[in-house]
């Protein structure tokens, strides 16, 4: 008996350890040893270059491309082809500079970095088109106009009994001004909540009605002003024997706001999250209680960028002022009587006087009209900001 048992209990401790050599982790480490000795000798040489780093090779194949762009159209432009002109002189050297560039990346580098080095050249190239564009079309409205801004008169009286041809030290914008604000304002009082209204009927409600008004909208973003301007004067004026006020103006207006700010707000509220609306409904909120607290304040940054665009569109409208309000030299603060002048006419009938000095008035009206517009986005996006972070 004590042979067998020994013997038996012999045979469980050797399976015993079997098992626990089995299940030991050493001959994992050891097939980790073996892989890790496999490896290659230099492992940096088999990691992809990452395509955002740049090295002093890239930055030199970037500005000798400049460089020797520029000399090539230079000579070309300037000794062999029969043109002039700065427009011309940057759009060759523009296209010189991406064939130089394609074919410097391509000597020292594969070839998808040699595409994402050409995109990034294309897309920076046409950003900074864009912003010369823009820039040089600020910079010559205020270089032709800032003469006039000089004058505190400019800014402070309207022209009432000021001819064309008298200096600047007298008259100025008053009246155009305090007209433009009113008759945005007007506009914008009447076309943000029908523009926002109208989104949220497209993006909450649905059905086959919302198709036909995504399809009205749509249209009517490229509605020509002189339409909307003859609209308005025939049902306004023409039919109901309106006179032409800044009221007449801002419904002209809100015409062409209208569409920008509807078709604006559907894209912004397409963008909140459905989990917001789920999460509301199912604490037991109501549809319009999901709309007023949850969509609508999670998209208010985006909706102050479509206010911003609607007025973009309408303050610098010309013809449907023209038609509605009519021009006049002295200072109206009333919008429903008399007609009302603002930055966008003054600036029409000046610039087209043919008088130097009333051209330039014309500029100064333009460069404040410009400002205006800056101060109003500046405005609406810290106010969006601020709200958001509350």
């Amino acid at each position: 008996m004590t042979s067998t048992s020994l013997t038996v209990a012999g045979a469980h401790r050797t399976i015993d350890e079997d098992v626990e050599r089995e299940s030991s982790p050493q001959p994992r480490r050891t097939v980790v040893r073996s892989l890790a000795v496999e490896r290659p000798s230099d492992p940096a040489s088999d990691r992809p270059r990452p395509l955002r780093a740049r090295t002093f090779d890239d930055y030199a194949g970037l500005f000798g491309s400049l460089a020797a762009s520029f000399a090539l159209c230079w000579v070309i432009y300037v000794f062999v082809l029969p043109f002039s002109g700065l427009i011309g002189f940057f759009v060759l050297w523009y296209l010189s500079f991406i064939a130089f560039y394609v074919a410097v990346s391509a000597m020292s580098n594969p070839r998808p970095l040699v595409v994402d080095r050409v995109a990034s050249a294309v897309i920076s190239g046409g950003a900074l088109i864009t912003g010369a564009a823009l820039v040089s079309t600020v910079g010559f409205t205020f270089l032709r106009g800032y003469h006039a801004l000089f004058h505190l008169n400019f800014l402070t009286k309207d022209m009432a009994a000021v001819g064309p041809q008298d200096p600047l030290n007298k008259g100025g914008i008053l009246h155009a001004i305090v007209g433009s604000l009113i008759e945005i304002g007007i506009a914008v009082a009447i076309t943000l909540p029908l523009g926002v209204g109208t989104a949220v009927y497209m993006v909450e409600i649905g059905g086959r009605a919302s198709r036909v008004v995504r399809t009205v909208v749509e249209a009517m973003t490229a509605l020509p002003s002189v339409i909307a301007g003859l609209f308005v004067y025939t049902v306004l004026i023409v039919d109901i024997q309106f006179p032409k006020t800044g009221f007449a103006a801002a419904m002209a207006i809100s015409v062409m706001m209208l569409p920008i700010i509807a078709r604006a707000s559907d894209v912004v509220l397409r963008v909140v999250p459905s989990g917001l609306r789920e999460a509301s409904q199912a604490l037991g909120a109501s549809r319009w209680q999901t709309v007023w607290r949850v969509v609508l304040p999670t998209a208010r940054p985006g909706l102050a960028t479509a206010l911003i665009l609607g007025i973009a569109r309408g303050i610098g409208e010309t013809s449907p002022v023209l038609l509605t309000s009519g021009a006049s030299t002295f200072f109206n603060a009333n919008p429903v009587s008399a007609p009302m002048n603002s930055l966008p006419l003054y600036t029409y009938f000046a610039v087209r006087s043919g008088e130097p000095l009333y051209i330039e008035r014309g500029f100064g009206a333009a460069s404040a009209l410009l400002t205006i517009v800056l101060i109003l986005f500046v405005t609406a996006r810290l106010l969006a900001r601020q709200r958001q972070s509350r």
